[in-house]
């Protein structure tokens, strides 16, 4: 099953809010009609979704073309990107339209709003990279349990250890003090490496405990939520990583086709690259996912997923000095999974450069 082990299907979304010439948030329309370049939450919020890839150059190649295609428009309206994952100046909750949709889609616009009212339109600026991957089918074969279980006990380790890829590519340490307040001015050094995965960022109102036994336990628990009110759909669970489904994104039809790929979603968008991401650190997040799939399974209890999201924005601080991960010092901690990391992939050296890119220096 060796030569499996890097297949799979791959694909990703980029959220970027559109600005004018003077550097605001657009108040045109989305001028897109591409089905490829969406809306997020709010009209002048951007999403580019690749198509479904074989690889991860395939996926860059694809996300080029897209934004390349979406440039080309907006420059046509002296509009452009911006590519930061925390917002430009806003001079009020006007400069963020909540997403148009009519017909059979306004249950898409009703939820927008219902986000708004509970969290503010300002928090659903914060925009970033979602990574989404399957493993082929002939490398699962290797593992003793049916798909859903495997994808299950991935989640539980991403979970457990998703305070790494914060820790690696957070890149929001500023924002514009309008984020807080309407009329205030300037840009702020927020103390945390990544705002969108901080205590501040994109988190629900309560700690979501999940049940991990099986498929139908973990749909359950979360209908739960939906039923008290707490969520008004899967869509609204804040976690940095979510199981999807084929084709339409429900728990229905999670249920009954199953799980199709996991989806990461503690990216920010990274303003040195012109694409918002960098090759090396996707590359990474798949090596990463392989690796974590061969760890032995663990029952992910309450207080394990309270710790998990605690690790998680613990290393979206700027300021890492005291920050331990398991009363270790974080990076030690990420340097000892990295070696492990290594040793794991030793036997495939074309690995090991993605890998001591991500080295963090030793103390």
């Amino acid at each position: 099953m060796k030569k499996y082990i890097f297949e799979g299907k791959f694909g990703l979304e980029r959220e970027t809010l559109r600005i004018d010439k003077n550097g605001r948030l657009a108040r045109t329309l989305h001028p897109f009609d591409d089905e490829n370049l969406s809306r997020d939450f709010c009209e002048n919020q951007l999403e580019i979704i690749t198509p479904v890839c074989s690889g991860i150059a395939e996926v860059m190649n694809n996300l080029k073309v897209l934004d390349s295609k979406a440039r080309t428009i907006l420059d046509k309206n002296d509009e452009t990107l911006w590519l930061y994952s925390n917002p430009p100046h806003i001079e009020s909750e006007a400069d963020i339209p909540i997403a148009q949709y009519g017909g059979f889609l306004s249950a898409k616009h009703d939820y927008r709003i219902n986000l708004a009212r509970r969290y503010g339109k300002r928090m659903m600026l914060y925009s970033g990279i979602h990574f989404n991957f399957s493993f082929s089918d002939k490398y699962l074969e290797r593992f003793d349990a049916d798909k859903n279980t495997l994808y299950l006990r991935l989640i539980k380790q991403v979970s457990r250890y998703s305070w790494l890829l914060v820790l690696l590519t957070a890149a929001s340490p500023r924002y514009d003090l309008s984020f807080d307040e309407d009329g205030a001015n300037g840009t702020v050094f927020s103390g945390f490496s990544s705002m969108r995965n901080s205590q501040r960022g994109y988190w629900n109102q309560f700690i979501p405990q999940l049940d991990y036994s099986d498929l139908s336990a973990y749909i359950r628990s979360i209908q739960n939520y939906i039923k008290k009110g707490i969520l008004f759909s899967a869509g609204e669970l804040y976690l940095p990583v979510r199981l999807k489904p084929r084709g339409e994104n429900s728990l229905e039809s999670l249920l009954s086709n199953g799980v199709d790929h996991i989806e990461l979603r503690m990216f920010d968008l990274n303003p040195l690259e012109k694409l918002g991401i960098a090759q090396k650190d996707l590359e990474f997040a798949h090596l990463f996912l392989i690796y974590l799939l061969n760890h032995e399974d663990f029952d992910h209890t309450p207080e394990l997923q309270k710790k998990a999201i605690e690790n998680h924005q613990s290393a979206a601080l700027y300021d890492i000095s005291d920050v331990t991960i398991n009363n270790v010092p974080v990076k030690k901690a990420a340097n000892d999974i990295l070696d492990k990391m290594e040793k794991f992939f030793l036997d495939t050296p074309e690995t090991l450069n993605i890998i001591t890119y991500q080295q963090i220096e030793r103390s």
